[in-house]
C-alpha cells in the first residue's frame, strides 16, 4: 500500500516545540562533524559562515525544525544576510515529503521579498533566491506541480550556469526528485538526478545531501541495487541526523537486507529520542523508523520483536504537537497499521477480521483497518462482516472526496479493490479475483510500490496456491520476489508451492533460504519448523 508511505512521510513533520531559551546550548551539542561536510559559501559576515553551513547541513538531512531555527539565528546576527531568508524559506518546504499549504506559502513568500530586498551582488546567490522565488510566488492560485516545475526549471539554469557550485547540483538533483511526475513508471527524473549525484559523490564523499538524494533517486525496486553504496555511507556521514540514520533502510528494505534494516532504524530511534531530549525538533521522526521496523521484523521470523514494538507504542503518552497546524497524529496512525500489518503478515485472518477502530484515528486511519478487517474476514469466511467492511472503505472514500482530500483517493480505492478481491474469491469468483489482484500487482510493480505491506502479487499466488495451481503459484512468487527480495511469506509461499509441484530442489532451496533470514530469530512459527525438517531431510 503505497498509501502508508505517502501518510508515514507526514509523520516525520510532525513538529516537537522545545523551550527558545535551550536552543542555542543544544544546537551546539551536534557538531558539524555529525551532520556530514558542507561547502556553501556565501556573502553574509564571515562570522555566521559556519552557522549558515550547519544550517544546509541539516537542510540535507531533512531536519527541518532545525534548519529553520539555524537561519532564524542567522538573520538575528546578520540583518543583511539574503541567503539566512533563502534558508528558513527552504526549510519550510518539505520537497519530498508535502505541498504547503497557503499559510506555509504565504511565509516563505515574506521570506524570498526580504531576502530580494537585500540585492546580493552575488549571482549564485541571486540564482538561488530567484529559484525559491518561483516557487513561493506569483498568484496564489498556482497549483503546487507548477510551482514545483518552475523552481526545477531555474535551479537546471543555475546548475548550467554555474557548474562549479556543487551545492546548487545537489540541490538541482533534490529538484528533479521533487518534480518527477506523479506513477511514473520510467523514473526518469530519478535517474538524470542520480546521475548528477554519482559524480558528485565521488567529488564529496561526506557531502550529506549527495548521500540522501541518492538513495532517494534508487528507491525503487528497478534501481535499490545502485542505491546500495549511498545506503553503506549515509549514516555515517551524518550520525546525529535522526533521519539520516534511518534512510538507509528504503535501500535496504528493497533489498531484503533485514538485520541492516533493523540495525538502522534503531539507531534511528535512539538518535531522535536523545535529540528530543535535548529540545531538539523532530520528535515524530521515531514513528517512520518505527514503520520500516516492524516490517523488518516480520520479515525475518522476529514477531515477538514486532509484538513488543505494538506495545511499546501503545503505552506512549498522546502526542503533545501536532503536524504544523493539521490534526495528524502519527502515534495513532502507528498503532493503526502495526495492528493490521501484524494480523495479515502472520495470517491471524480472525485476529485481522476483529481488529477494533483505534480510539481517536482519523477516517483515513479506520480505512486501514477497514482494509484489513475485510481481508481477514473473507479469508475465514465470514463474507458479510467483509461486505460490511468494504462498505465502510467506500464510505470513507466519499468523505475524502468531500473533503477534497485527493491525495489520498487513489490509495483508498485499491484497498478496496484488494479488499473486493478477497471476497469475490470467497464467494467462488476466483477468476475476477485473480483479475483484480494482478492488475494492481503491475500497478505496484510499475511505480516502485513501497515494501511496507503484503505485495498484491503475493496475495495473487496465495490464491493459486489455495486453487491448487502450486506450478502457476510458485511461478507468480518468483515474480514477487524480484520486487521483493526475502519476504518470508513469499519465500515459504514459494517454497511450499515448490514442494506441491513436485519441484524438491527449488523447495529446499527456498526453505533454505527462509531458514538463513530467520537465523537466530528464535520463532515458533509452524512455517520454520516444516522449513527445518524439509531442508533436513533433503541434506
Amino acid at each position: 500500500m503505497k498509501r502508508l508511505v505517502l501518510i508515514l512521510t507526514a509523520v516525520i513533520l510532525c513538529a516537537y516545540t522545545a523551550p527558545a531559551d535551550d536552543d542555542a546550548h543544544h544546537h551546539e551539542d551536534v557538531t558539524p562533524e555529525q551532520l556530514g561536510t558542507v561547502h556553501f559559501p556565501t556573502t553574509c559576515v564571515i562570522q555566521v559562515q559556519a552557522q549558515f553551513e550547519r544550517g544546509v547541513a541539516l537542510l540535507h538531512s531533512f531536519w527541518y525544525e532545525e534548519a529553520e531555527k539555524q537561519f532564524s539565528h542567522i538573520v538575528q546576527e546578520d540583518p543583511r544576510c539574503a541567503m539566512a531568508h533563502w534558508g528558513v524559506a527552504m526549510s519550510i518546504w518539505h520537497q519530498l515529503w508535502n505541498h504547503p499549504d497557503r499559510k506555509t506559502i504565504k511565509k516563505g513568500l515574506a521570506e524570498v521579498n526580504k531576502a530580494k530586498k537585500m540585492h546580493s551582488t552575488d549571482d549564485r546567490e541571486r540564482g538561488y533566491i530567484s529559484a525559491i522565488d518561483a516557487f513561493y510566488g506569483g498568484s496564489k492560485r498556482r497549483d503546487y506541480h507548477d510551482r514545483v516545475a518552475a523552481y526545477t526549471k531555474i535551479m537546471e539554469t543555475n546548475y548550467q550556469r554555474h557548474p562549479e557550485d556543487r551545492e546548487g547540483a545537489a540541490f538541482y538533483a533534490l529538484a528533479l526528485l521533487a518534480s518527477a511526475p506523479d506513477q511514473d513508471t520510467t523514473f526518469t527524473n530519478q535517474k538524470k538526478a542520480g546521475a548528477i549525484l554519482e559524480t558528485l559523490f565521488a567529488e564529496e564523499p561526506n557531502h550529506p545531501g549527495i548521500a540522501h538524494y541518492i538513495i532517494h533517486s534508487y528507491d525503487s525496486p528497478q534501481l535499490a541495487e545502485m542505491g546500495l553504496p549511498a545506503a553503506r555511507a549515509y549514516a555515517k556521514i551524518a550520525p546525529a541526523a535522526p533521519h539520516a540514520l534511518h534512510m538507509p533502510s528504503h535501500i535496504f528494505a528493497r533489498l531484503g537486507l533485514w538485520q541492516d534494516d533493523i540495525d538502522s532504524n534503531l539507531a534511528s530511534v535512539a538518535a531522535t529520542r536523545k535529540t528530543a531530549a535535548m529540545h531538539m525538533g523532530g520528535e515524530s521522526h521515531q514513528f517512520h523508523a518505527m514503520d520500516f521496523l516492524e516490517y523488518a521484523y516480520l520479515q525475518s521470523g522476529r514477531e515477538a520483536d514486532a509484538q513488543r514494538l505494538i506495545d511499546e507504542i501503545k503505552a506512549m503518552p498522546e502526542m503533545k504537537d501536532n503536524m504544523y497546524g493539521t490534526d495528524f497524529d502519527p502515534r495513532t496512525y502507528s498503532l493503526v497499521v502495526f495492528s493490521a500489518r501484524y494480523a495479515l503478515e502472520l495470517h491471524h485472518w480472525s485476529e485481522a477480521g476483529s481488529l477494533p477502530l483505534v480510539p481517536g484515528a482519523s477516517i483515513g486511519d479506520n480505512a486501514v483497518t477497514y482494509w484489513a478487517r475485510a481481508i481477514g474476514a473473507s479469508r475465514s469466511g465470514n463474507q458479510a462482516e467483509a461486505r460490511k467492511d468494504i462498505a465502510e472503505i467506500a464510505s470513507i472514500r466519499k468523505s475524502l472526496v468531500k473533503q477534497k482530500r485527493t491525495e489520498f483517493i487513489d490509495y483508498v480505492d485499491a484497498d478496496k479493490k484488494e479488499a473486493e478481491a478477497w471476497l469475490a474469491y470467497a464467494e467462488g469468483n476466483h477468476d475476477q479475483a485473480l483479475k483484480t489482484l494482478r492488475t494492481i500487482a503491475e500497478k505496484q510493480e510499475a511505480e516502485g510500490d513501497e515494501p511496507l505491506a503484503i505485495p498484491a502479487r503475493e496475495m495473487l499466488a496465495d490464491m493459486l496456491t489455495d486453487m491448487n495451481q502450486p506450478a502457476q503459484a510458485l511461478t507468480e512468487y518468483e515474480n514477487d520476489l524480484k520486487f521483493n527480495p526475502n519476504r518470508f511469506d513469499g519465500l515459504y509461499g514459494a517454497a511450499h508451492a515448490a514442494e506441491l509441484a513436485g519441484k524438491s530442489t527449488e523447495a529446499t532451496t527456498y526453505y533454505a533460504q527462509l531458514l538463513k533470514i530467520c537465523n537466530g530469530a528464535g520463532s515458533d512459527r509452524p512455517e520454520l519448523s516444516k522449513a527445518k525438517a524439509l531442508v533436513a531431510k533433503n541434506n
